[in-house]
């Protein structure tokens, strides 16, 4: 490394976003611009040590090479770190703005001290390759003349979309809604992801020779493209649909007006957003509960707060994560601690608290006079024996006039699935096994969270990518892909 002793000499310091009042009058993205003193001090903190795990394992899905660019950029030679970074990550901008970072969980130095910003000068690395102008389309140089039909354009399908097309296959990718990133476009707000930074990377796939279809309901033939003729007329068919069946809250008064699932929401909103009209579903003035964590809990906090919401509570029914590891959670797993994100800090700069609930489980809804929602029935829980259990006397009731339910994806649907007869694993899901990603149907085969269940956006990349690789070798006998 550049600086063998950085890890010593330096703190972590993470970029920090635009103030909260700030940012809570715009979409625009949260971050703040790249401060490259700052990077390459941060880069010097990679240590020399002698396996990354931030780059396999518990860390990085897609086995980014770390330690190289973060090396790279201590030493001034950005060109460089973009190249090893591409080398294993089609879209750094987008794991760059809303991956977790699982390898800054399984950094080594994070075993005695805070990890290396690796997400921050991922971010910075990509963008600077944007801005310089060093990232253009790569058309392949000849065509193999075989022909891929992918399902579903977000991080999975676009991952596998570009490696296919890289190495000559004609690859047409179909999408429902009315613009393509699915996930990356409609599931995740402007503010965390900006939609020129998706389109930008879809107008050179575009370039490159990737053929999109949008406002394709691939399915039995009563969409507007049937997947069995999608099959006939492919050489190979991905399905990367992603797990959009939501998990649901079946308790009294679930039908009521004004209670939604937080992807319609979200979905809604951003697609008012960048069409330039009112959302269909707001929360302005209106008293808001988000019922689950996550990222998609927070996104909806984010966007409730932009929509000028009355008041806002997060119920969680999990009890506050502690601080720091717990003796159970070592490293290199995951962190499971307290962590207070984008949108939290928004809603205690406005409201003035934290706005997350703990150890709160949801009995009912409630009407009012109108018909409509009108507040919740809750009761404290704790752990008992690995159960919740409620607690005696902790029934309160809240109100709310707008509830979004944020509690998980159950996985895909088979709208596009049954018409093929592939079979389904335990939880639904298209069974393919992890590595092959073929389908019990000879030529389909399934990758991302269709396949392995909800996950993060860096795993459907890894998936998109390994998928890619397999139908490439079942396509020519070989395969050159990673």
């Amino acid at each position: 490394m550049g600086k063998t002793t950085g890890f010593k000499e330096f703190v972590r310091e993470a970029a920090p976003y635009r103030d909260a009042a700030a940012r809570l009058c715009d979409f625009d993205e949260i971050y703040t611009p790249h401060d490259e003193g700052r990077l390459a001090t941060q880069g010097a903190r990679c240590m020399d040590c002698g396996v990354p795990f931030c780059q396999a394992d518990d860390g990085c899905p897609i086995d980014n090479l770390i330690p190289e660019w973060n090396d790279l950029v201590y030493r001034g030679r950005w060109r460089e770190a973009l190249d090893r970074l591409h080398k294993t990550n089609n879209f750094p901008e987008f794991t760059g703005r809303v991956c977790p970072a699982p390898c800054e969980g399984s950094c080594v130095l994070g075993i005695t001290d805070p990890p290396v910003t690796i997400k921050n000068i991922e971010m910075a690395i990509i963008d600077r390759g944007f801005a310089e102008g060093w990232v253009t389309a790569s058309p392949p140089a000849a065509r193999t003349g075989r022909r891929v039909a992918v399902v579903g354009s977000g991080p999975a399908g676009l991952a596998a979309a570009a490696q296919l097309n890289s190495v000559g296959h004609r690859v047409t990718v179909y999408e429902r809604e009315d613009r393509v990133g699915g996930l990356l476009m409609y599931g995740i707000p402007n503010m965390k992801l900006d939609k020129r930074t998706v389109q930008r990377r879809v107008d050179l796939l575009r370039e490159e020779g990737v053929v999109f279809v949008t406002g394709a309901a691939v399915g039995d033939g009563g969409g507007s493209a049937d997947v069995g003729r999608l099959h006939e007329e492919s050489d190979a068919l991905l399905l990367a649909t992603g797990a959009t069946v939501p998990r649901d809250l079946p308790v009294e008064g679930r039908g009521l007006p004004g209670v939604h699932f937080a992807m319609e929401y979200l979905t809604g909103s951003t697609k008012a957003l960048l069409d330039g009209v009112p959302p269909p579903l707001s929360a302005e003035d209106r008293d808001v509960i988000v019922i689950g964590g996550g990222d998609t809990g927070t996104d909806c906090i984010g966007t409730a707060l932009r929509q000028s919401c009355r008041s806002l509570t997060n119920f969680e029914l999990f009890p506050r994560p502690p601080a720091e590891r717990a003796p159970d959670n070592p490293w290199p797993a995951w962190p499971l601690i307290h962590r207070v994100d984008y949108g939290h800090e928004e809603g205690a700069r406005k409201f003035g608290r934290d706005p997350r609930v703990y150890s709160i489980s949801s009995k009912s809804f409630i009407s009012g006079s109108d018909g409509a929602l009108a507040g919740i029935r809750t009761v404290d829980v704790e752990r008992r024996d690995g159960r919740f259990a409620e607690v005696s006397g902790t029934e309160r009731e809240w109100k709310a006039d707008l509830v979004l339910l944020s509690m998980g994806f159950l996985g895909p649907e088979h709208a596009v699935s049954d018409p093929l007869g592939i079979a389904y694993d335990a939880r639904s899901n298209y069974a393919a096994g992890y590595g092959s990603y073929v389908t019990s149907v000879p030529g389909v085969f399934a990758a991302g969270d269709c396949r392995r269940g909800q996950s993060l956006v860096v795993w459907a990349i890894n998936e998109g990518r390994e998928a890619a690789r397999e139908i490439d070798r079942y396509l020519m006998g070989s395969t050159r892909l990673p």
